[in-house]
């Protein structure tokens, strides 16, 4: 019988990573070229210290928070440091990469490092989970689940026809799949339909226990109103949070991708809505040709959504 295996793909701008049982998706994880990840080393001259934190600069002038500081730790010294959480943006606010001394920081398993690299992912695969990531909405049999992103925490809505009972108990494993499949992390705050009867709600919660038994998370049980709050730890955005703070971003990275997995003889003919054309760095086109072997050739369509960059291959003029 065959595991589960993480593959990974480099992408344009991106790397991508599936964690794949057969055809089917069981996790996923993005990583943008150019930031500082979760687990990544680096040197950095501590330039302000405040008790046990403070801020330091790398030599490529990214500055990272850092906590756990040594009490002998003095302005100007340099620090080998471990990235605990990438960088996030949030509505309103940029916040800096974590850190700690690295000594601090135990080294776990790196997929990114460590998984098999393919040229593509199995047909779909990405794009299922990418779209259910832009549209924040997962259905199953007999509701859907509703995801919104803030400052505090990500929010789940759970709604649909069937008896509360049964709504919130059909919920929890598509609840679940998500989590992983957004790669989400932080305080996430689940809104579970109000069930009156204890024995309702303690038997949704033993249903959690068992489908989030192998996800790293604290939670609490489900009080009067039907709210679930689960706690996982952070390193960095996930899916969702990159589609509501940089969905020009994502994509663009998905323009990118398409314009690449496109085959035939020609030239690529891609087609995007004018707000990503500015988003397409110079040198990101000049990879997706060198990959390909063909010239790639950008349109504008403003009736096109952002999301709905098109590719294909055309003649030769």
């Amino acid at each position: 019988m065959k595991l589960p295996e993480w593959l990974v793909e480099d992408g344009v701008g991106e790397t991508r990573a599936l964690l794949m049982d057969g055809d089917i998706v069981l996790a996923a994880k993005c990583r943008w070229q150019g930031e500082l990840d979760a687990g990544q080393q680096v040197s950095a001259k501590l330039t302000t210290k405040r008790g046990t934190r403070g801020t330091a600069v790398t030599a490529q002038g990214r500055e990272v928070l850092v906590d756990k500081l040594p009490r002998d730790a003095s302005e100007g010294s340099t620090l080998d440091l471990a990235i605990t959480r990438a960088a996030m943006t949030e509505r309103g606010r940029y916040k800096l990469p974590a850190a700690r001394p690295a000594g601090l920081v135990s080294s776990g398993e790196d997929i990114f490092e460590t998984a098999r690299r393919v040229h593509r992912f199995p047909a779909g695969a990405w794009e299922d989970v990418w779209h259910a990531a832009s549209s924040g909405e997962i259905a199953f049999s007999g509701g859907s689940l509703l995801f919104a992103v803030t400052p505090a925490m990500t929010l789940v809505d759970i709604d649909g026809d069937l008896d509360l009972r049964s709504l919130a108990l059909a919920a929890v494993e598509p609840l679940a799949n998500a989590l992983r499949q957004f790669d989400l992390g932080g305080s996430i705050g689940i809104d579970f339909p109000t069930l009156q009867a204890k024995a309702d709600r303690k038997a949704v919660d033993e249903a959690l226990g068992e489908t989030l038994a192998d996800w790293p998370h604290e939670r609490t049980a489900m009080n009067g109103f039907g709210l679930v709050q689960l706690v996982a730890r952070l390193e960095g955005p996930s899916l969702l949070h990159r589609f509501a703070t940089s969905r020009v971003g994502m994509a663009t990275r998905m323009a990118l991708r398409r314009a690449e997995m496109v085959e035939g003889a020609g030239v690529t003919l891609l087609t995007v809505h004018p707000a990503l054309k500015a988003t397409l760095k110079p040198e990101w086109l000049a990879l997706v040709e060198r990959r390909t072997g063909r010239t790639l050739r950008i349109e504008t369509d403003p009736g096109l959504a952002i999301e709905a960059a098109a590719a294909q291959v055309v003649p030769h003029e």
